[in-house]
């Protein structure tokens, strides 16, 4: 079960880094219209990609203790 909970996390955390860095990406390139969420903040953009990657490593530090 623990394994299976490590494998969610990273999941989702590459889920949210990939909206969010698409987002960052074409909101400074100038494709408003195109990026997920608008370009809605480049402060939120930029918290959630390093949320993201936080969940992301520390999901995969628990599932190679646990392997």
């Amino acid at each position: 079960m623990q394994k299976g909970l490590c494998y969610v996390a990273l999941t989702i955390s590459v889920v949210v880094l990939i909206f969010f860095l698409l987002d960052l990406v074409l909101g400074l390139a100038g494709m408003e219209q195109t990026a997920p969420f608008k370009f809605a903040s480049l402060l939120t953009d930029i918290v959630f990609i390093v949320s993201s990657l936080t969940l992301g490593m520390l999901s995969f530090m628990t599932l190679r203790e646990q392997v």
